[in-house]
């Protein structure tokens, strides 16, 4: 590699860890890659997360990277949530993708298109320590097709809205 192409290589590096490390809101901001861009809805996707304010509230985000090719206009997820204690609960969650107007109404890139859609907005956790996060696709269809990745964010509200 050139000196100066070996420059810039690292320079874009250092410059997206640094932004990536310049967000004291998140907790966890985490994308789990689909094999073959489908979603088995057997396949479950993990996510931990150490939980040390009980006083604070919480912004829980499910992400989603999906094609152009999807053909749905929704998608809906199921949430299980495990808590330190072991308390187990279980929701289902439905995200909007296309709005009425056919309107794709995600962030896109060529034919990507990525949500980031609160399904608890400012919650409070009961309990100190490691929270465990299941999701886990919940429509119709066994296996769907364009579902590039998926994952969850979790941020702490107010230093989310000081931003």
């Amino acid at each position: 590699m050139k000196p100066f192409a070996t420059f810039k290589f690292y320079l874009i590096g250092f410059s997206l860890t640094f932004m990536m490390a310049c967000d004291p809101a998140k907790l966890i901001d985490e994308n789990k890659d689909l094999p073959n861009q489908e979603w088995y809805f057997k396949n479950k996707l993990a996510f931990d997360v150490n939980i040390d304010d009980t006083n604070k509230t919480y912004n829980v985000y499910v992400n989603l990277r999906v094609g152009s090719d999807y053909k749905y206009s929704n998608f809906f997820v199921m949430v299980n949530q495990t808590s330190p204690s072991k308390m187990e609960s279980k929701e289902r969650k439905g995200l909007t993708l296309i709005n009425d107007a056919g309107i794709w109404q995600g962030k896109g890139l060529g034919d990507l298109y990525d949500f980031q859609v609160a399904i608890y907005p400012q919650m409070r956790f009961k309990e100190k320590g490691i929270y465990h996060f299941e999701l886990e696709q919940n429509m119709r269809e066994d296996t769907l097709q364009h579902i590039y990745a998926a994952g969850m964010r979790i941020e702490d509200f107010a230093l989310a809205n000081k931003q």
